[in-house]
């Protein structure tokens, strides 16, 4: 079931919310319509799911008992498929053990019912101050988001990889057209400022694999590189 999203106008913020308490997700939906969100809610898992890999959504609201597909469930198959939009988990589970699942379930924040509603609305909004800054990484399959800014490479697990300025440039441009086969004198011409030996892009592709992995950049033979799949 779907909220009401074009009465908060084209621009709004886009909000998923996974509840089977009617009552409750009903009141979420009218809370958060009120604040300019779009609002979809879904009453059990399978449902949202669905939702959530069709549909693009600034933040996710996620109860932890729902119906088909359990809440932290929902929440790891969608990290696996490399959705990253930041994600609340809204539960009566309180426990110290509940939260650490949440979290390493994929969450971000972790809040427990009952909720002061005031919280509820500033969690959401740093949820969505989160997704703008992940807007602006390169995503890099299963190896994590490249964030050109820091020069750092993002792993799905948390960890953080540090490029120098070539390393990054060079990732840059193969995450930049992810599909597209580039060739060496191509990089060479566009990321090594035409150097005079095309080995250095051989070199550099080498650097990235020994940090990243073997996967992160892939050779098509009599061609050149590009980047490797998830």
């Amino acid at each position: 079931m779907a909220g009401t999203p074009g009465e908060a106008g084209p621009s709004a913020r886009r909000l998923l919310i996974v509840e089977d308490d009617r009552d409750l997700g009903d009141m979420l939906v009218g809370l958060f319509t009120d604040h300019g969100y779009a609002v979809d809610l879904a009453v059990e898992g399978q449902r949202g799911l669905h939702l959530a890999l069709s549909r693009p959504y600034d933040a996710l609201i996620v109860d932890r008992g729902l119906p088909v597909i359990d809440g932290l469930d929902l929440l790891a198959r969608l990290r696996r498929r490399a959705v990253t939009v930041p994600a609340l988990v809204l539960t009566a589970y309180g426990a110290v053990a509940d939260r650490v699942a949440g979290l390493d379930a994929g969450a971000e924040d972790y809040l427990v019912k009952p909720f002061e509603v005031e919280e509820l609305l500033a969690r959401v909004r740093a949820l969505h101050r989160r997704n703008l800054d992940l807007a602006r990484l390169l995503p890099l399959g299963g190896a994590g988001w490249l964030d050109p800014e820091s020069h750092a490479v993002l792993r799905p697990d948390g960890g953080r990889v540090q490029l120098s300025a070539r390393e990054c440039r060079l990732l840059r441009e193969l995450a930049s057209r992810p599909k597209q086969v580039h060739t060496r004198s191509s990089l060479r011409q566009r990321v090594f400022d035409g150097a005079s030996k095309e080995s250095v892009v051989d070199t550099y592709v080498y650097y990235l694999r020994t940090k990243l992995g073997t996967g992160v950049v892939c050779t098509v033979r009599g061609v050149g590189y590009r980047l490797g799949g998830p």
